[in-house]
């Protein structure tokens, strides 16, 4: 069975590599074991895992692994240097079995090596080693390796280049090999190797660029004999040239493997005699095949083998993944099993334990029956036996005495001496006594028709042998009490078993609860101990485009989708917000931005209102609304009254949108969710199910329309005031509300009275006033646009888009007025300070006097002998320097401003295209229909019959989880949502252990199926935390929560927790 990487392989892994890796970055780096190296790459929208096996493979992973809590410190050291770095390329070096990832444009060099023992060497630009997972010495051919040193590349195989393969390249190959084989020949006298190998050792350890299995299939391929001498082939000329040519045709062929930006790979697998294993997945290795070797092409020697089958994958990548996973997999499930096994030996072995103990006491019965009725049947030798003991004992003979007078008796024959075994207890005051269980009456009976023939005496002898031998076999050793009687120690007997058939009895009644108690215990450590076990390869999970937002199914089947901060906002509006889905948002701090998806058959339907105050309930649970208990209604609009830009045209900031027209309040909710588990099944099983909106696509808007008839009047009254009045409302994704707490520009202001929101501050509430001119028309609000001083704004570094173009002009105005009044100021000062103060003329006309034979040179060594000279030098930087400030400021000023154009050209860009999709027309083929998630394939109970895919985690309002099967209650408490996941695993796999929970025919949809365990299971608690969004919460367990079919239970355990639904 192949175990690590050839030249080929590293090659075409390599090419591999470079085309899907490169232009990723490191997103981390974990230890999957002390030898398994686990790098996740990404950049938005992709996502890959390569998994480095130090000194046997690399290669992209489909499956997800279990890694180390703490990572070492190679790992770390890592993790320092490459994370958030970009892979730049991915290559071989020469054709040797080293790769090299280039991280930075060459800044970092990451060296894999797959031969020896292998070795992980992270370098710098200047191939100084940074760190490595081990240290090498230097040795033969074996430079030294540590931090510190340098990496050498030069002794690698082909580094400077791969030498042109001619025919006096092998014929000085062959002539190499021959000489060798002569010189080992004459100093060893072993075995000559087969033929076949020494050509193929020849060419591998001279041509070297030519890995030995791809010249074994071009020369079997090709019908070469390779059983030649290599001396036959240096004296036949066409022979040599065949074989060159061969060996060309090799070196195409590796060529060609890697011209595409794939590589297909084959498997090679073994059929297997075993029963398939029992883990469930799609690899074939499970359907009675063993994987024994994989190649980027089929050799010949695999193509003319019946008991090999070939299995073809599109990429080498995915070639080497399924072929190292599925061993992976299977040593993983052989350790698992083992436990397992060890475990049910354990059971076993108490089982039999408690058999033994049984059947001790059943055999104790019979043996102290068998010895009470012997005693009865010998009550006159037993007592002679103990007569004959007591008269020596009260003669004062000693003990000694006493058992060698006994022996003595034995050897002359005596019957009494005969009954007594030694040696003697008479310490304890007890003897043995061998009595025959047979009554001697009984035994006389035997021939009734006995006479006194002189036949008959002469069978006395043989008849008396034929009877000594049958009651010697029939004898038992008894213990008896010297100081009791015969019928006292049968007494004794009797007792004894008695007392024995009442332990049987009472160990008969608690074998039962014994052997359960200890099957509870050994389940028990086998959990502990599978636990610390690495749990088997499951496919890496494909997640949906959003989830990677707040989402859920309402109850009436759409999809509602909430943004956890800004830049999701800005993505939902972007890409998701499309023509018939709804905005929906509350007037609260932090306050998620939620659209509901419409069906985009029936787009002009309207959503009903559970639909809808369930996506408010959301967006105000992920608001500071949940902390402090307070029960806030939220609001929705249609898609058409939500801009990004304001009506001046200015930029919103990220996360904040205009709102134009009427909103639509929800009544205040409860702040409840809900955390579920939904499963995704397969095409075939949507059959079994029906949600609301998908049984008739054109009945479903009629159905809808009677259920909400008040939300559609308020719909269309919202869209007819559009037309006749404006009213532009900005808001952001964190709960901001530009409204300024009204609903200002209605005719009538007491039905729409002012929300206070206690929860918004004064700082998170930003006006828009309403325009003096409102039915302005276009082009005027375009001069007033092109009008605005860009400069001012940007130098402010803020942007009011609710400022009046009025209100800028006078700013200016008075800006103006200040600089003019300013600068007339500073030019009166200058006129009066100019004229000379009394008597300043005549000292000045003294001066020049003074100094009137004073030359330039002569002045200029006078000013640095008092000093004036750095004044004046000062003087002038300081004048240069503000001179270069104000022209960094102009180059600000002006990058800025053209900054701020492209962003206004964008954003006019991106309003055309919406304005475009919302009239219906696809402008650019959105990506939205690729995306479109399956929700008519997410399920919260499944049917029998189904086919199970996935386990999806969800967190919802909990008027949305009617007809999940598992569901716990979250409400606004003081508990860490890691600490509650984490207990809600807990719970899950502790119910799927209890007795009759599983249902392992997959039937009761009130019970747990074995395959919603298993993905449960392996559920992390880091995907599930993501889906919360709440910070505090307090777990609620609300009926048949578990799929168990049981009542309600509360949350948690400890001493504080009580029956009867206690909460925490």
């Amino acid at each position: 069975m192949k175990q690590r990487f050839s030249s080929l392989d590293v090659k075409v892994i390599a090419h591999e590599l470079n085309q899907s890796l490169t232009s990723l970055r490191v997103a981390n780096i974990y230890d999957l074991s002390t030898k398994i190296l686990l790098l996740k790459f990404a950049k938005p929208g992709t996502k890959k895992q390569l998994l480095i096996d130090i000194g046997f493979r690399c290669h992209t992973t489909e499956f997800a692994r279990a890694t180390a809590g703490l990572p070492s410190a190679f790992v770390s050291r890592l993790r320092k240097v490459l994370k958030t770095r970009r892979l730049t390329s991915v290559s071989q070096i020469g054709t040797d079995r080293i790769l090299e990832f280039q991280f930075s444009d060459g800044q970092y060099r990451l060296f894999l090596e797959f031969f020896a023992s292998g070795n992980v060497i992270l370098t710098d630009a200047e191939l100084k080693i940074l760190a490595l997972s081990r240290n090498v010495a230097e040795g033969e051919g074996q430079e030294p390796q540590k931090v510190g040193l340098l990496y050498s590349l030069e002794s690698r195989q082909n580094f400077l280049g791969i030498p042109e393969l001619s025919q006096d390249r092998v014929h000085a190959a062959l002539t190499a090999a021959v000489e060798k084989a002569s010189a080992t020949k004459a100093n060893n006298s072993k075995m000559n190797p087969k033929q076949g190998d020494v050509l193929r050792k020849c060419l591998a350890v001279s041509i070297t660029e030519l890995p030995p299995v791809l010249v074994d299939h071009i020369l079997q391929a090709n019908n070469f004999d390779t059983s030649l001498k290599l001396e036959t082939i240096l004296a036949d000329a066409s022979l040599l040239s065949n074989l060159t040519e061969n060996l060309r045709k090799a070196r195409e062929l590796l060529e060609s493997i890697t011209t595409s930006a794939t590589c297909p790979g084959f498997i090679f697998a073994k059929k297997s005699t075993q029963e398939p294993t029992r883990q469930e997945n799609a690899s074939k290795a499970k359907l009675g095949l063993l994987y024994d070797d994989f190649h980027p092409f089929v050799p010949t020697k695999f193509e003319k083998n019946d008991s090999i089958e070939v299995l073809r994958f599109e990429g080498y990548n995915q070639t080497v993944d399924e072929f190292f996973s599925s061993l992976e997999g299977q040593k993983l499930e052989s350790r698992l099993v083992e436990r397992e096994a060890a475990a049910q030996r354990k059971l076993d072995a108490a089982k039999q334990d408690q058999e033994n103990r049984i059947k001790g006491l059943q055999n104790a019965q019979s043996e102290n029956f068998r010895k009470a009725a012997a005693i009865e049947a010998n009550v006159e030798r037993v007592q002679e036996a103990m007569d004959s003991i007591n008269g020596l004992l009260d003669q004062g003979m000693d003990w000694v005495d006493i058992g060698k007078l006994v022996e003595r008796e034995q050897r002359k024959n005596n019957p009494v001496a005969n009954l007594i075994c030694l040696p003697l207890n008479l310490a304890g005051n007890v003897i043995s006594i061998r009595l025959s269980e047979e009554d001697e009456a009984e035994s006389e009976d035997e021939d009734p028709f006995e006479t006194d023939d002189s036949d008959a005496e002469s069978d006395d002898k043989v008849s008396a042998a034929k009877s000594g031998q049958k009651a010697s076999s029939n004898t038992i050793v008894v213990e008896v009490v010297l100081t009791l009687s015969p019928w006292s120690n049968a007494r004794e007997y009797y007792d004894q078993r008695k007392t024995a058939v009442v332990k049987e009895e009472k160990t008969q009644l608690q074998a039962d609860k014994a052997i359960k108690s200890t099957e509870q215990k050994i389940k028990h450590d086998l959990k502990k101990v599978l636990k610390q076990e690495k749990a088997l390869l499951q496919p890496i999970r494909n997640l949906m485009w959003f989830e990677k937002f707040y989402w859920f199914i309402s109850s009436d089947g759409y999809l509602v989708v909430g943004a956890k901060d800004k830049s999701q906002a800005e993505i939902l509006y972007r890409r998701h917000l499309r023509g018939g889905d709804v905005y929906c948002h509350a007037d609260a701090n932090n306050a998620a931005v939620v659209v509901v998806k419409n069906n985009a058959n029936t787009a002009d339907a309207p959503i009903p209102p559970a639909t809808l105050a369930q996506a408010g309930q959301l967006s105000i649970c992920s608001s500071e609304a949940w902390d402090s208990k307070a029960g806030i209604g939220a609001w929705w609009v249609n898609a058409n009254q939500v801009s990004k830009s304001a009506p001046t045209g200015d930029i919103l900031q990220p996360g904040t949108f205009n709102i134009s027209g009427e909103k639509n309040f929800l009544p205040p909710g409860q702040l409840v969710l809900g955390l579920s588990v939904v499963f995704k099944i397969s095409e075939e099983s949507k059959a079994h199910h029906s949600k609301h909106r998908f049984q008739d696509k054109t009945g479903t808007g009629h159905t809808i329309e009677k259920q909400s008839v008040s939300s559609v009047s308020r719909a269309e009254g919202a869209i007819a005031d559009d037309d006749a009045q404006e009213e532009p409302i900005s808001t952001n994704g964190g709960g901001e509300s530009d409204d300024g707490g009204d609903e200002s520009g209605h005719e009538d202001d007491d039905e729409q009275p002012a929300r206070a929101n206690p929860l918004q501050g004064e700082d998170m509430v930003s006006d828009t006033p309403q325009l003096p001119n409102a039915d302005a028309s276009k082009d005027q609000i375009e001069s007033n646009i092109a009008s605005l001083d860009v400069n001012e704004e940007s130098d402010e570094g803020t942007e009011d888009p609710g400022a009046t173009h009025s209100i800028a002009d006078t700013m200016e105005t008075s800006a103006e007025a200040n600089t003019v009044s300013n600068s007339t100021s500073k030019g009166n000062t200058h006129s009066e300070s100019s004229k000379p103060k009394r008597g300043q003329r005549r000292k000045s006309k003294k001066i020049a006097a003074k100094y009137r034979d004073q030359d330039e040179e002569d002045r200029a060594a006078a000013e640095v002998l008092i000093g004036s000279a750095a004044g004046k030098q000062k003087a002038e930087a300081e004048a240069q320097a503000k001179l270069q400030r104000e022209q960094e400021m102009e180059l600000a000023k002006a990058r800025r401003r053209a900054q701020h154009e492209k962003k206004q050209k964008e954003v006019a860009q991106h309003e055309e295209k919406r304005r475009a999709i919302l009239e219906g027309a696809d402008v650019d083929g959105d990506d939205e229909e690729e995306h479109r998630a399956p929700i008519d394939q997410l399920v919260g109970t499944p049917r029998p019959g189904d086919e199970i895919l996935e386990a999806v985690t969800v967190c919802a309002p909990w008027a949305a989880l009617g007809r999940s099967k598992y569901k716990f209650k979250l409400q606004p408490g003081a508990v860490k949502k890691g600490k509650v996941v984490k207990e809600l695993l807990e719970r899950w796999r502790a119910d799927a252990g209890r007795k009759g929970a599983v249902d392992e025919k997959s039937t009761d949809t009130e019970k747990m199926w074995p395959r919603e365990v298993e993905l449960i299971k392996f559920l992390k608690p880091e995907e599930i935390v993501n889906t919360v969004p709440a910070g505090r919460v307090r777990l609620v367990v609300v009926g048949a929560n578990s799929g168990s079919g049981k009542g309600g239970r509360s949350s948690g355990g400890g001493k504080n927790q009580g029956k009867g639904g206690k909460r925490r």
